[in-house]
């Protein structure tokens, strides 16, 4: 499957399930204690810096740019699938969201304070990650901070034909983290915190995070 197959079965699945995804994960009920405390660092480093746009690139259903929101960072989200950002608009209506691919988001170059694409780099075979993690460089300031979390391998692909109720293909890929570090360091970023945590609850794999920080 080439890269412009895998974008389309990507955003079909996700335009799919959509309005299932919203209803069976509202909130953070996926994620951990340590999760959310990952997230909160990322807010708290983002206030920090000063004042700035942060983007959730990948954002979803919108809901933990709701909680980014919620923390006191102006949010903006991006998602590949315009059903995931309908559903977005509709239940979090105060905050901005727009329908762009993480790699060619539409934004000026330096125009963030923060980025967090979480859990979206999973759909992103493991040869795209410099050019990811070049485009997060490309629109983030100098100080910039940027968390990323994903399930950890060493760069399975792992294809699934459901998902949230309905038959669906996505085709994941197990990151190594080692390598996520080393395509952030490449494009620019000095990375400041990694976190690696076992499987939990209905997980199958362990899950990484990267937090770092964009260099002058």
């Amino acid at each position: 499957m080439d890269d412009s197959d895998l974008l389309q079965q990507t955003r079909h699945a996700y335009d799919t399930v959509a309005r299932s995804f919203a209803d069976l994960l509202p909130g953070l009920d996926a994620e951990t204690a340590l999760d959310v405390a990952v997230l909160d660092d990322f807010a708290a480093r983002c206030r920090a810096a000063g004042p700035g746009r942060v983007a959730d690139v990948g954002c979803g259903t919108g809901r933990v740019s709701a909680h980014l929101a919620a923390a006191g960072l102006d949010v903006v989200g991006f998602d590949l699938s315009p059903g995931m950002v309908r559903t977005a608009r509709e239940d979090h209506p105060g905050l901005v969201f727009e329908v762009a691919p993480l790699h060619a988001l539409p934004l000026a170059d330096g125009a963030l304070g923060g980025l967090l694409a979480w859990y979206s780099l999973i759909h992103t075979p493991p040869a795209g990650l410099p050019a990811a993690a070049a485009e997060f460089a490309r629109v983030t300031r100098p100080g910039a901070a940027l968390l990323t979390g994903f399930q950890a391998g060493a760069g399975e692909r792992v294809v699934r034909s459901s998902g949230y109720g309905h038959d669906v293909e996505f085709t994941n890929h197990r990151h190594d983290p080692g390598r996520v570090a080393e395509a952030l360091t490449a494009a620019g970023f000095d990375v400041v915190v990694r976190v690696h945590r076992a499987a939990q609850g209905f997980e199958s794999t362990p899950q990484h995070f990267v937090t770092a920080v964009r260099r002058p």
